[in-house]
């Protein structure tokens, strides 16, 4: 049994070797995109174009306008003095916020009775940077509202004090980006590797007529399954280890727990992706066709796992559906691994979780491949 297996892997490196883009793709292709997106997403979001009206042309707006330069939020644009120009950028889609500092300004700041007014646009159709404009403006704001109070008070700045809090922040101090947007591509990236694999090894047979004569060799459907998962294991374990090494070195995402762990349970994750891939492998009538369902299956898991929206805000019904996704148990243990140095009991309900949907999901497609082979 283990020499025809053997064999039977034998033949799919050669396979592998006449098709060397496959290969080359599954490794260094998730090695580059993890690379290429996690540079574009891994960094706070800044230099959003600004537009400002500035109707006051005193001291008191210019420092406003420092002030929201500042942040390094924005980039400001040319000065503009009407509204034309800021509706017709914007509906362009070339400003993501507009300030309008209104005449008067200046004096409204400084009377006790005055109430300084000042309008925001921002350009909704894009919501998280739209959001992000919110923020850094409403922190200026909020830090040039306190210093008028105190000073409309009468109040010694060096003796005025209010609520402070103690901040710490635990697993990522620095509040990186790269810290949460990594791994997760790090964990998509594994299971298209795995799922894509997988997919093409039967579809592929078929396509070029070589199904039958496979079939009709003294293999058993059983060997015929672990000749065919073998270099799908050995190359998409391979691909883990290399897009590690790319989270670590290029983005600095620390590994505080147990290496050992960590392989070992994506070697268990490898299996049930690979179940997954090789089902669907037997279903579809051509590569092209299996390459389409992995998409779909692909994004309906990435919308499951957390990383475009926090599982937590979702329905109750679409918290319970995610709770049936592999790729979702396998991101919470891979970041409580990498980000924690979470040990084997900390990760246990995630851990029994990924076991349970894998037995059923290996058993099922495992009877559903044999059946359709015998």
């Amino acid at each position: 049994m283990i020499r025809r297996i053997l064999a039977l892997v034998k033949k799919e490196f050669l396979h592998l070797k006449n098709d060397w883009w496959l290969p080359a793709f599954m490794l260094f292709g998730g090695a580059l995109e993890l690379l290429m997106v996690g540079w574009a997403t891994s960094r706070p979001i800044s230099n959003l174009p600004m537009m400002i009206w500035d109707q006051d042309k005193t001291a008191a707006s210019r420092n406003l306008v420092i002030q929201l330069e500042n942040t390094d939020v924005f980039t400001l644009t040319a000065p503009v003095e009407s509204m034309a120009p800021i509706e017709d950028q914007m509906n362009r889609g070339n400003i993501n916020a507009a300030v309008i500092i209104p005449q008067g300004f200046s004096e409204e700041l400084i009377s006790t009775a005055g109430q300084p007014v000042l309008q925001v646009i921002l350009n909704g159709a894009e919501s998280i940077p739209a959001k992000e404009a919110q923020r850094a403006i409403e922190g200026v704001i909020r830090d040039l509202g306190e210093k008028i109070t105190i000073k409309k008070l009468h109040l010694d700045p060096n003796q005025f004090s209010g609520f402070d809090f103690s901040l710490r922040v635990w697993f990522n101090e620095e509040l990186s980006e790269a810290y949460f947007t990594t791994p997760a591509e790090l964990g998509l990236m594994l299971e298209f590797t795995i799922l894509i694999f997988a997919a093409l090894t039967f579809s592929r047979e078929r396509e070029f007529g070589t199904l039958e004569q496979l079939l009709v060799m003294p293999f058993s459907s059983l060997e015929i399954i672990i000749g065919k998962s073998i270099p799908v294991i050995l190359v998409g374990m391979a691909d883990f280890a290399m897009m590690l090494g790319v989270v670590h070195f290029a983005f600095h995402v620390p590994i505080r727990g147990s290496m050992v762990l960590l392989f070992t349970l994506a070697f268990g994750y490898t299996l049930v992706e690979l179940g997954k891939g090789m089902a669907i492998s037997v279903f579809s009538k051509s590569q092209h066709q299996a390459f389409l369902i992995v998409l779909m299956i692909g994004m309906i898991d990435f919308m499951f796992t957390g990383y475009a929206a926090p599982v937590e805000s979702m329905p109750l019904i679409i918290r319970f559906l995610a709770n049936i996704i592999p790729a979702h148990h396998w991101l919470d243990i891979l970041r409580g691994i990498l980000l924690k140095g979470s040990g084997f009991f900390d990760i246990l309900p995630s851990v029994i979780a990924l076991l349970i949907l894998g037995i059923i999901i290996v058993t099922v497609s495992l009877r559903f491949i044999r059946r359709t082979l015998d």
